[in-house]
Formats: C-alpha cells, sequence, structure tokens
C-alpha cells in the first residue's frame, strides 16, 4: 500500500491511534525510571499530557488541518505534566506550527514538521541532555531529512523513522551512564516511540478502536469526583420475575446463569420449582427477557437506565461544584488586588497546613506521586489575586510546567522560584520579606534555597544498581539531592547514614517531616540520635503526611 498524502481525517486518526497506544504502555514505561522508586511516572505524565489533548481532537467533527493543530497544540500545551510531558507537547506545538499552513501533508511537509518539532522542543529546555527524549527525536527528525530524498511514499518514509529512532533509543545508556547502570533505556524517548508507533499503524491501515476517546470527550470538563459514563460497561440494571412453565433442572439454572453472563455482570438467579427470580446488567435487556420468556410468562419487570441515572447525577454535582466556585470566586473578586500571592505544589495534610501557615494563597496537590499539569497551574493563577504571584514548584519534574504556564499569562507578572524540594519552598517562603520588592524578594529566595540540603527516604520497588549501590526490591533507600545516599533493610539505620552524609561542619538545623506511614514517635527517635551525634545542631519535627516518603529532612 503506497500512502503519498495525510489529510486532516487521517492524521486525527493517526494522533488518536497515537495517544492510545502510549496509554496503553504507560506502566511499562513507568518502570523504566532510573531511580527504582514507587513514584516512576514518566510513562503518566507523558500519557496524560497527549490525552489531554487527544480529548480536544475526539471532539472535533470534520475538522480543518488547522482546527485540528490548534488542537493537538493547545491541549497537550495545557495539559502537560512533567518535563517529559512539558517537552512532548513542545514537540507537538512546533510540529502544529507547520502542518496548521496546509490542507494536505505529504513527505516534504511532515520532514518540515519534525525539523520544527526539534527546534522547538531544545529551545524549551534550559540544559538540554543528550540521551533522553529529545535525543530520540533528533534522531527521528534527521531520518525524516534522509528519507524526503528517497521516497514520496509515507508508508517508507515512516518505516525507516521508527526504525533509526528505535536505534537511536536503544542507544541512550551510552550517552547517560545512569541508564547503562541501571539497565534500561530513556523512559521518555520509549514514550515517543508509542506515540510514533501508534501514528504509524493508523497511516498503515490497523484496525484501532477510537470510541473510547470520542466517549470520554463528550463528558463535561468540569472536574466532579465520581465515576465518568465511559466506566459504566453495562447500561441497563434489569429485574424480573420468571413465572415458569416447570421446574428448571440444576443443568438448566447453570446454562441459564452462563448465558446471562455472556449478557452482561452483576448476574443474581435465584430458582425454585415455580419462580426465578433474576438481576443483571446488561446493554441489551431484551436479550435477557426473550431467554426468560422461553421458560415462561414474566412478571415485575423493571428496567433502569444506570447511565441516565449516573449523568444526572454528574450533572447535579457538576452544577454544585460551579456554584460553590462562583461564590469563591465572587469574593475573591471584591477583595482588592494585592501586590504578591504565592501558589504552592504540595502532597501531604502537614505539609499543606505549614504552606498555609506560611501565607501560601494557592496549593495545589501534587508532587512526585502526581505531577500537576499546565492547566492546573493556569488554574491556581487565575484564583490569585494579585500583581506578581512567586510559583514554588518543589519538585524538579513540575518546573518546566510551571515556566510554561507562566510564558501562557498576560495580566499578572508569574515570578516560578526553582524549588525542586518541598523544603526548599518552605526555606523560599521563610525568606519573603513583604517590605521588598517582587525582583528583590525573588533573588533572595533564589539564593537561599540553595542552602538547602534534602534527603527523602522510601522503598526500592525493583533490583538495581545505581550510584555504587547494589538495591534490592523492598530496601530502604535514603536519596539525597544528587545521588541515592543510603540503602539498607533496617529505616532507623537508613534515614540516620543518609543524615551523617547530608550533615557537615556548617550545618545548624536539621527539619525532620514524617510522612503518612511513619509516626511522631519514630520521627523523635531519629531526632534523639541526631542530637545524640551532633550536639550542636538544632532539631525540628513537623507532620508532614506525605505519602509513598516516611521521612523528608532538610539540613540547613
Amino acid at each position: 500500500m503506497e500512502v503519498t498524502s495525510i489529510n486532516a481525517e487521517l492524521l486525527s486518526k493517526m494522533f488518536i491511534a497515537g495517544a492510545m497506544n502510549l496509554d496503553s504502555k504507560k506502566e511499562w514505561i513507568n518502570e523504566l525510571n532510573v531511580f527504582p522508586v514507587p513514584d516512576g511516572d514518566t510513562g503518566t505524565n507523558m500519557s496524560m499530557t497527549i490525552m489531554s489533548a487527544a480529548k480536544e481532537v475526539g471532539a472535533l467533527s470534520n475538522p480543518t488541518m488547522a482546527e485540528l493543530s490548534k488542537a493537538i497544540s493547545s491541549g497537550s500545551l495545557r495539559g502537560a505534566r512533567g518535563n517529559s510531558g512539558v517537552i512532548l507537547s513542545q514537540l507537538f506545538r512546533g510540529f502544529c506550527k507547520v502542518i496548521k499552513e496546509y490542507d494536505e501533508l505529504d513527505v516534504t511537509i511532515v520532514c518540515e514538521a519534525f525539523q520544527k518539532a526539534v527546534e522547538t522542543a531544545y529551545k524549551a529546555v534550559m540544559k538540554p541532555k543528550e540521551g533522553t527524549i529529545l535525543t530520540v527525536a533528533k534522531g527521528a527528525a534527521d531520518k525524516a531529512l534522509e528519507m524526503a530524498e528517497e521516497t514520496d511514499d509515507l508508508i517508507v518514509f515512516g518505516e525507516g523513522i521508527i526504525k533509526h529512532a528505535d536505534y537511536v533509543l536503544s542507544q541512550t545508556p551510552e550517552m547517560l551512564p545512569v541508564l547503562k547502570q541501571a539497565g534500561v533505556v530513556d523512559s521518555g524517548g520509549q514514550g515517543l516511540m508509542q506515540v510514533l508507533k501508534g501514528c504509524f499503524d493508523a497511516l498503515n491501515g490497523k484496525e484501532i478502536d477510537y470510541s473510547a476517546i470520542k466517549t470520554e470527550s463528550a463528558v463535561s470538563a468540569v472536574k466532579v469526583e465520581v465515576t465518568s459514563d465511559v466506566d459504566i460497561k453495562f447500561g441497563y440494571c434489569t429485574e424480573f420475575i420468571i413465572m415458569l412453565d416447570r421446574p428448571l433442572s440444576d443443568k438448566e439454572v447453570g446454562e441459564y446463569k452462563a448465558y446471562l453472563e455472556s449478557l452482561g455482570d452483576s448476574i443474581v438467579v435465584v430458582a425454585d420449582d415455580e419462580i426465578v427470580k433474576t438481576h443483571v446488567h446488561t446493554n441489551d435487556p431484551g436479550l435477557a427477557i426473550q431467554k426468560a420468556l422461553t421458560f415462561g410468562a414474566l412478571s415485575r419487570i423493571k428496567i433502569d437506565n444506570m447511565r441516565e441515572e449516573h449523568q444526572e447525577k454528574l450533572i447535579k454535582d457538576a452544577e454544585k461544584l460551579a456554584k460553590a466556585q462562583e461564590a469563591e470566586e465572587a469574593v475573591k473578586k471584591n477583595e482588592p488586588r494585592k501586590d504578591m500571592g504565592f501558589i504552592s505544589v504540595s502532597i501531604g495534610e502537614g505539609m499543606n497546613e505549614i504552606f498555609k501557615g506560611l501565607g501560601v494563597d494557592y496549593i495545589i496537590e501534587g508532587g512526585q506521586t502526581m505531577n500537576p499539569s499546565t492547566e492546573d497551574m493556569l488554574t491556581a493563577i487565575d484564583n490569585v489575586n494579585a500583581d506578581h504571584i512567586f510559583i514554588l514548584p518543589n519538585n524538579k519534574n513540575i518546573i518546566m510546567a510551571a515556566n510554561q504556564a507562566a510564558s501562557l499569562v498576560e495580566d499578572k507578572e508569574i515570578i516560578v522560584i526553582p524549588t525542586k524540594t518541598i523544603p526548599q519552598g518552605i526555606t523560599a517562603l521563610v525568606n519573603f520579606i513583604p517590605d521588598y520588592s517582587a525582583d528583590e524578594n525573588k533573588s533572595t529566595m533564589m539564593a537561599e534555597i540553595e542552602n538547602v540540603k534534602t534527603g527523602q527516604v522510601t522503598y526500592a520497588v525493583r533490583d538495581t544498581e545505581i550510584d555504587g549501590k547494589t538495591i534490592k526490591q523492598d530496601d530502604y533507600m535514603g536519596i539525597g539531592d544528587k545521588s541515592i545516599l543510603s540503602v539498607g533493610t533496617d529505616l532507623k539505620e537508613t534515614t540516620m547514614e543518609m543524615i551523617n552524609e547530608m550533615v557537615d561542619e556548617d550545618s545548624a538545623i536539621v527539619s525532620i517531616y514524617y510522612g503518612s506511614d511513619s509516626s511522631e514517635e519514630a520521627a523523635s527517635e531519629i531526632a534523639a540520635l541526631i542530637e545524640e551525634k551532633y550536639p550542636d545542631v538544632e532539631v525540628e519535627i513537623n507532620d508532614g503526611g506525605q505519602p509513598i516518603y516516611y521521612y523528608v529532612i532538610s539540613v540547613e
């Protein structure tokens, strides 16, 4: 099969296929995380980024190439999560800058779009590092230039690009020693490959079910914490009583149950010699009723549309949420606009309370376990009534999303303080001086966060060797700012070994934030050991309430 052009309809299918392929492989991609921590999330971040765009694409009906480009670019930019997700969104943004000018795409245009995609993504990263998703994207773009000289067939063109990009991905461990040591290829690069392969499958005419994307796109954009319609597999709750013409044998009852199981779930069949009470969730109540009629007359038939009932609940909950949001926004709009405001990313009730106590106006729930999106940042910015707004990402994987949000805001000055840990965020706030200007406070905060060392204690999810340490699954790990500082089978000993690596003669304060899987008593035991070994160091204990990490510890 030869394909020499791609119209908007085909590109729409290709993009959705790429998104679905990535989404189906996200857990596998998560497992490629170099550090064997329980919150490796590259696959999740990339999937949520592209699915945000795919939902916008799925909602379009017969789009032009310009409309499709806008949906892909805008949806991925706003939905971008984590560094890998932001880079993916920038690749799409650059690609769409080129294709939006055409009605149909040929090899030459696609090649040009690949070049622009890579150029845009590299510009978005302050210090591009080879051996990452950027390298794989560049490899694909370089091969596109070569293939464009050899063929007009997009199938041959695509095959060549994917084969070469797969090879470049296989070489990423040779470019980044940390990948080689962990025995994995770059997870972001692998995520990009799944997008390309999904797109190519659709180009090649592979049968793909696009209904999941289109169904999801119809659900209200208002965030409501209830199950969506797409989770209701069988829509009709069907109940009736069969008035038997004759008693059924055990075999017949078993066959009847098996038939109902082929139609749906939540099967209840209660039989005696005269009646059979039946309950089933199915998408075709008629088939269940037809089968039942072969045994006798029916009584007390009741069929409820669960999707309709659920939709009514969705609407009611959405209306309640909208009213609450409108009331909150009305109050904020009536408040005088202040000079400076704060947004902080945080997770755990204790951490949230600490940030609120330090004057944070808006807390975005998230962190290492769930990176907030650019859209989450924009929502937060919209809710802070201030001329200058400081954003504290408190995680290195959230900084790019914060910067991307800042670039999209025009009516407020957004200042991203590149805090990589919760303790850095706390230090930045402690050093905020209301009488200083926004620029003066930015300088002060940037300087002070450099004086904070952070250690985090969690457990390993797989065997590996990294930073010269052999790690077994379920071992405790003390992770510092740049490397793994300690590994062991005893939580207290591993924590103290990490602290010993962090404390030096200049250290004055050690702050312990114990998580939801630890306790104040356990934290106090560690504090006592620190005070005994380092009598000149002051120790503070705080209830952080963070998940996954037993302790987050800062040394200043």
